[in-house]
């Protein structure tokens, strides 16, 4: 999955990645101009999939998510947003919490490891309430920080 910051963008980038030999990919563009699945509203999608694309457009109802303001998503300074990183981690409910959650099911259906959005989510969330979403975090900030 990856995201455009135009909607005009979203299919032409779904033929270079066809041509490049992609098998299965989404790409999407939020109503409320983000380059991801929108928790505010609907997302357009170009998918990418048996050698063709097709379009389809989704919403956070379609995962059982609520929708929300993208006032509640908007970052703040690196300290917050650090600070609501490990909120969500500890599974602190809302709107960015649910955003990942969003964003997380449709990787996991792009990859067969989800067979819908909804299922996706429940994926996505055992793996916050169990540890493992923070522990592989863990993992990635030691390799990346050499330790």
């Amino acid at each position: 999955m990856t995201g455009a910051f135009a909607i005009d963008l979203i299919f032409p980038m779904a033929e270079v990645l066809k041509e490049l030999g992609s098998e299965e990919v989404w790409l999407v563009h939020g109503a409320d101009g983000t380059d991801e699945m929108s928790i505010c509203g609907p997302t357009s999608v170009a998918v990418l999939k048996d050698g063709k694309i097709a379009s389809a457009e989704m919403h956070p109802e379609d995962a059982g998510l609520p929708v929300h303001p993208l006032k509640d998503i908007l970052g703040g300074s690196p300290d917050e947003n650090a600070a609501a990183f490990r909120a969500l981690l500890d599974g602190a409910p809302g709107a960015y919490r649910d955003a990942v959650l969003l964003n997380s099911a449709a990787a996991l259906v792009i990859a067969g490891k989800a067979d819908h959005l909804k299922s996706g989510v429940e994926i996505a969330a055992d793996s916050i309430a169990s540890g493992a979403a923070r522990a592989k975090v863990e993992g990635l900030a030691r390799v990346t920080s050499g330790s």
